[in-house]
């Protein structure tokens, strides 16, 4: 609201909360959004270690018209969105002491009565296990590699969800770019948040990007990861009977980041 309606005009906005959306109506003109989310103070680079990275990610609307969105990064602009964009994720990093921004430009237009450009985004931290780079020991290599066992043992304790469940089937999206896993769960070990209904056979779904090329197979798998725009994303998923192994090693030498239940 108190937007200026002239078409030169850019109106500076800071964008404080770790997640959150915006919706422009009737765009023109355009919008500069300062990213400083609130989050806990930078440690000091330790020797040989760089500093943290803080990461952020966009989700346009299906509806979102009106704006191009960029990434204005030391004052050199990249483009995030273009008007009418496919529904993607598009996500960034930035060091702390860089100066970053989302430039919103509206796109001249006769009629404007109809277009709003709204997004979603996300403001992290360190984000381990980002969605937009998994470690997934269901497929793939690069990116989609399996994790360690260090990954494992620091997934159980950290993430949004740990299922242990099988996999019942799995769909491909190709105008996302994702895969869907759709998972019955045996054992909901924790869940942040009502990702797996429970009452029955327990089930939900879990994405990965579709280069991972996760194929359907049988077994128990330990599925660990992230919600992201209010979806399931993997970060690990080791067959159950490896985690034990894994679990079970890291308890004897004392190793094991967190107490977890192993049967």
């Amino acid at each position: 609201s108190g937007l200026s309606q002239e078409v030169g005009s850019v109106e500076q906005l800071s964008l404080h909360c770790a997640e959150g959306s915006l919706e422009w109506l009737y765009p023109t003109g355009a919008l500069r959004l300062r990213l400083a989310p609130r989050l806990p103070p930078t440690a000091a680079a330790t020797k040989g270690r760089s500093p943290r990275h803080i990461t952020a990610c966009v989700k346009p609307a299906g509806s979102f018209r009106g704006a191009q969105l960029y990434l204005e990064r030391e004052g050199v602009l990249e483009l995030l969105l273009p008007e009418a964009p496919r529904p993607r994720v598009r996500c960034f990093s930035w060091l702390p002491q860089e100066k970053v921004a989302l430039f919103l430009q509206a796109t001249p237009h006769p009629d404007i009565s109809r277009r709003i450009a709204a997004f979603r985004y996300e403001l992290r931290g360190d984000w381990l296990a980002h969605p937009a780079l998994p470690a997934t020991s269901l497929a793939g290599e690069g990116a989609c590699r399996p994790c360690n066992d260090t990954e494992i043992l620091m997934a159980i304790c950290t993430s949004d969800f740990v299922i242990r469940g099988s996999i019942r089937s799995v769909s491909n999206d190709v105008e996302l770019q994702e895969s869907i896993i759709g998972v019955s769960a045996a054992r909901i070990h924790r869940q942040k948040f009502p990702l797996f209904q429970v009452g029955g056979r327990p089930a939900g779904s879990i994405r990965t990007p579709l280069r991972c090329g996760v194929k359907p197979g049988p077994g128990t798998f330990l599925f660990t990861g992230w919600l992201h725009f209010g979806e399931a994303w993997l970060s690990c998923a080791p067959r159950y009977r490896d985690f034990q192994r894994i679990y079970e090693g890291a308890r004897r030498t004392r190793q094991n980041p967190c107490e977890f239940p192993v049967d």
